[in-house]
């Protein structure tokens, strides 16, 4: 698998490249106000010179920071009194040796208030930029910390609860075989089997977040083989599944866990059985898959509340807010819904 390269805008270094821009602006500036004395011999070098030696300074400056880990701070006034008293006077003292050197000007030093003013300003500027794009750096790697944090807890949390359903789902299946196993061995055995193929889609799906309903309906085909060598006549299945809906994904064992439900409330309450219906439809970019039992709404237990809530929070996770699982009583049937968009 090939790791995502990063994007180019994240790889370029924004520190040097604004550096270059704001000191180059500065130049620019220095030779505009100093036109009519551009024509001495040195006089451009020197506005150059004057130019890189404010970013030489700014970055030594941000070096020191970094290495006293100052440049984590929010917001701190000393570093602004540092660039106004200390980086400005400095930046004055260099400038006045360059201009020394290769112009030879010097009045008297009237200049030295304004200039002093000047560069202490544009020290300033440059502190509080910088200040506030280290505030918005950190930031952003705060936030994306937060958000990898956040999807690794639903990670864990969603296989933990899918970690719930496996013991939940294979004690029942050896009860079955359990009570049958004295009873009749041949059934007993083709039972063992269909447990068998079911212990391979549960290890297998318990690695995945979702599966197609395709596998998912095989698993819950195998289970209900199982039940109907233990129920026998008292359990009856009917399957409908719209075309187009194999290939959508579920939480592994959503629909399980519906089902057994259903043999737990429907069938094993009803000493004359009932039916047991799964459907699968879609329409309007929305899936539905609903079990459906005869039957009253029984009381709960607390292991099936936990099933539910279980198999509810999963499908929150695997599709967003936008699902849901509802458990009603109409006509009759007990029917358990699951319904999600299809663009999830």
């Amino acid at each position: 698998m090939q790791t995502p390269q990063t994007p180019l805008l994240a790889r370029l270094n924004w520190y040097w490249i604004l550096q270059g821009l704001g000191w180059s602006a500065i130049t620019a500036f220095l030779m505009l106000v100093n036109g009519p004395f551009l024509a001495r011999p040195g006089a451009v070098l020197a506005c150059i010179l004057d130019g890189v030696s404010g970013l030489l300074l700014t970055d030594l400056w941000r070096r020191y920071m970094k290495l006293r880990d100052w440049n984590t701070r929010r917001v701190d006034k000393r570093q602004v009194l540092v660039a106004i008293f200390i980086l400005g006077p400095l930046q004055l003292a260099l400038i006045t040796i360059i201009s020394r050197s290769l112009v030879g000007v010097a009045d008297g030093g009237s200049w030295v208030p304004m200039l002093l003013l000047f560069w202490s300003g544009i020290m300033a500027a440059w502190q509080v930029s910088y200040m506030a794009a280290t505030a918005l750096r950190h930031a952003n790697r705060f936030e994306s910390e937060a958000l990898r944090l956040d999807v690794l807890a639903k990670e864990a949390e969603l296989k933990a609860l899918q970690a719930q359903v496996n013991p939940h789902f294979f004690f029942n299946s050896l009860n079955s075989v359990r009570a049958l196993i004295f009873e009749n061995q041949q059934s007993a055995a083709q039972m063992i089997d269909q447990l068998a193929t079911l212990m391979r889609y549960t290890l297998a799906s318990s690695y995945a977040d979702t599966v197609p309903l395709k596998e998912e309906m095989e698993a819950v085909q195998s289970y209900l083989a199982i039940e109907k060598i233990r129920f026998e006549e008292r359990l009856s299945v009917a399957i409908d599944i719209a075309g187009g809906m194999d290939g959508v994904t579920i939480p592994p064992m959503a629909v399980q866990t519906l089902v057994e439900n259903a043999v737990k409330y429907g069938v094993e309450q009803s000493s004359a059985g009932t039916e047991i219906r799964i459907s699968a439809s879609h329409a309007d970019g929305h899936a539905s898959i609903e079990v459906a039992n005869r039957g009253a709404l029984a009381k709960l237990g607390n292991s099936t509340r936990i099933g539910l809530a279980n198999a509810r929070k999963r499908l929150l996770h695997a599709k967003g807010g936008n699902a849901s699982l509802e458990l009603l009583e109409r006509d009759g049937w007990v029917r358990a819904t699951l319904t999600f968009p299809l663009s999830s």
